[in-house]
């Protein structure tokens, strides 16, 4: 079962529950993997690692749009948007958490002989291959910034 049809299947049970935070988080999903499968050069067929980007970014969106009205002092719009962001993450696979990324991090610079910053990109490069879906990239680059400095 692909993703689109998981979504199609969540969408309904929304409906049904009459739960619109959930159901408009779910539709602003499908909407971007269907426009994606849509476009001009794509075959009509989405990887899963393009999924996960999707997803990652549409996350991104909405944490970005609360800070701005928390920012705003607008805390009920900042609050819809974190709850449809956590929505979306819950299709997203289960991400490392900072203690094993740490362990991780420190594996790879001993296997990668990284020994400074100008190492970093090696280091993110490695780390992004083995464990792209399930990583924020912005902790665990100030992670492996902390680690090699």
């Amino acid at each position: 079962m692909g993703l689109i049809d998981k979504i199609s299947g969540s969408i309904i049970h929304a409906m049904k529950n009459k739960d619109n935070d959930q159901l408009e988080s779910l539709r602003a999903i499908k909407s971007a993997l269907l426009l994606v499968k849509t476009q001009k050069n794509s075959n009509g067929e989405i990887g899963e690692a393009e999924e996960i980007k999707i997803l990652q970014k549409l996350v991104k969106q909405r944490k970005e749009s609360a800070d701005i009205y928390a920012n705003q002092k607008r805390p009920e719009l900042a609050n819809i948007e974190l709850s449809q962001a956590k929505i979306i993450e819950s299709f997203l696979p289960k991400q490392i958490d900072a203690d094993e990324l740490e362990k991780i991090i420190i594996k790879i610079i001993n296997e990668t002989g990284a020994e400074g910053m100008k190492d970093m990109g090696r280091v993110m490069a490695e780390l992004k291959s083995r464990h792209g879906a399930a990583l924020d990239m912005s902790k665990a680059s100030s992670l492996v910034k902390e680690a090699l400095s």
